[in-house]
């Protein structure tokens, strides 16, 4: 996929092609349907599909305060929009400056201008420009009038309610990881690097790995399923969200994973954490021993949910072999 950042101040961009606008946080299944649109118009034409985004997300600019946690970083969304086909990215940074251009002046020196597009795919209740003046009358007069087609695709509907970032935030920051999956299309997942930690899991008989994230949306606190991602495998692991060490009253909001299988050196490695199921809340125990006993049921718990996901998909093979 080719990307072109700060395309709004680019030269030399693509002309032509069928293109798609918007955040794409998450790139959820309502987002894919316009994605999926938009690649398939692309087979069909012979032209190259495209899709224009913004970083970093407009709240984070106009009202900080206010910006929604992000699902996906910005090289994480590359990679979805790529894996979903797309030939073509082109960020848009999002700037006070670029926050004063009118929509319309967008559409006609940009999307036409610059680009050329043939035809414009975006979901219901898209909106955008300066004051969110633009949206899917703005776009469709001027198709009409620069002569590319507008067209809208319908909202993908999940138990009867319409599939958004904001509905995936939600179920995630309620640990409702299964949930949140559902509306994905995948299980929802953070970046970061393994970072020291205080070696308290190692003294326990449980080595964790402890997560540095890279500002990803991390699920209420909880103990979860989760699957472990190096660059060389990926393993069955069990992620505690919230307190370290969870025995004493003073803490720190953390994520880390014991993985099963796991025996090497993690300390600086790329890690990606795929939430599967919400296991339990976090909480104190009195006793390491109790803490202790804890871990060992919820490796247990985690080793009986994925074998029976391995039973269910035809496969009854264990984790991974160890990355080396």
């Amino acid at each position: 996929m080719l990307v072109i950042h700060d395309a709004y101040h680019a030269g030399d961009l693509p002309r032509g092609g069928i293109g798609a606008i918007g955040n794409f946080d998450g790139v959820h299944r309502g987002q894919r349907a316009v994605l999926e649109r938009v690649t398939a118009r692309a087979a069909e034409t012979g032209l190259t599909s495209v899709v224009v985004t913004f970083e970093p997300h407009p709240l984070a600019v106009l009202r900080p305060a206010e910006a929604p946690p992000r699902l996906t970083s910005a090289a994480h969304k590359e990679e979805l929009l790529a894996a979903a086909g797309i030939e073509t990215l082109l960020v848009v940074a999002f700037t006070p400056d670029f926050a004063r251009t009118p929509a319309e002046a967008f559409v006609r020196e940009f999307l036409h201008g610059r680009l050329g597009l043939g035809e414009i795919h975006v979901g219901t209740g898209f909106t955008f420009g300066h004051r969110r003046e633009g949206d899917l009358a703005l776009l469709a007069r001027l198709g009409a009038e620069l002569g590319s087609a507008v067209r809208e695709v319908e909202p993908v509907t999940d138990g009867g309610e319409r599939i958004s970032s904001t509905r995936v935030r939600r179920a995630i920051a309620e640990g409702g990881v299964e949930a949140a999956a559902a509306l994905l299309g995948r299980p929802h997942s953070i970046r970061g690097s393994i970072a020291r930690g205080d070696r308290m899991g190692q003294r326990l008989g449980w080595p964790t790995a402890n997560l540095d994230t890279e500002g990803e949306l991390v699920p209420h606190d909880g103990v979860y399923a989760t699957r472990s991602r190096f660059a060389e495998g990926e393993f069955d692991s069990v992620t505690n969200i919230g307190t370290r060490p969870t025995v004493y009253e003073n803490y720190r909001r953390v994520v880390e994973s014991h993985i099963l299988g796991f025996a090497g050196d993690a300390y600086g490695r790329a890690l990606e954490l795929f939430f599967y199921k919400r296991l339990r809340e976090e909480r104190i125990f009195p006793t390491v021993m109790d803490l202790s006993a804890q871990i060992g049921r919820d490796v247990e718990a985690t080793r009986e949910f994925f074998s029976a996901r391995r039973r269910l998909e035809g496969s009854d093979s264990a984790a991974d072999a160890p990355p080396g």
